[in-house]
């Protein structure tokens, strides 16, 4: 399926298309299957998206809520995406607490992190499915070409079988969802902003390039995949 593109004018205009495209996507996975199993990206692009799913009026006890990656810090951690959201969101809402699910940094290492996060996943999705099939997954793209905790040249872009994996940034251990996990969701929606962004753009929608060192061009779900970029990245498509 080819990916859906729209350009909005800056940053404010592009979380106000996200906010709408999100609460839509929700109520519509809510509507089909009862409930909405939601992926969350960090950074500081989803955040203004976070707070105004605060005020949003949606069904909170049909929620179920996952980070795509974190950082192995403490969740009291300034640089943590689960108190991010926490802070600019779920603190704010009715969702049950037992319908949102932190990766567990407190493990003793990033690969017991992982492994203990992959289980709570087969536990939420249940064991006899190959992948989970998450009804909307969020994404931020670094300028190095980088999604959720995907980074050039390593080794967990390779894995094909794992749910989840350490990844890292330069020596920073990070836990992330993996690529089969990413492309087996109904929707993913990249939040892309700012001119720094443009020649990772460039190299992910090129006709060949190699996503080793662009990770993003890995994300080819089966669902839905839908980029929305603000004018300033937007120079980076092909013409």
């Amino acid at each position: 399926m080819q990916p859906t593109v729209e350009v909005l004018s800056d940053k404010p205009a592009l979380v106000e298309r996200a906010t709408v495209l999100v609460i839509e996507r929700i109520k519509g996975a809510i509507a089909a299957r009862g409930r909405c199993h939601l992926s969350l990206a960090g950074g500081s692009t989803p955040k203004p998206l976070y707070e105004a799913l605060a005020k949003a009026d949606l069904p909170w006890a049909s929620l179920y809520i996952y980070w795509g990656d974190e950082r192995f810090v403490p969740a009291d951690h300034a640089d943590s995406n689960d108190r991010m959201v926490r802070t600019a969101w779920l603190n704010h809402v009715p969702i049950p607490a037992d319908h949102i699910f932190p990766v567990p940094t407190a493990a003793g290492s990033p690969e017991a992190a992982a492994e203990q996060y992959e289980q709570t996943l087969r536990q939420s999705f249940g064991e006899g499915t190959a992948f989970p099939s998450f009804d909307i997954i969020l994404l931020g793209m670094g300028d190095d070409g980088h999604t959720a905790s995907l980074f050039p040249h390593t080794p967990v872009l390779q894995e094909q079988t794992r749910w989840v994996g350490v990844g890292k940034k330069d020596d920073q251990p990070r836990i992330t969802l993996t690529v089969p996990v990413i492309n087996a969701a109904q929707t993913v929606i990249f939040l892309v902003a700012g001119a720094n962004k443009q020649t990772a753009l460039s190299q992910v929608f090129a006709p060949e390039a190699d996503a080793d060192v662009y990770p993003a061009r890995r994300v080819q779900p089966d669902g839905q995949l839908i980029w929305l970029l603000d004018e300033a990245a937007s120079k980076g498509l092909p013409t």
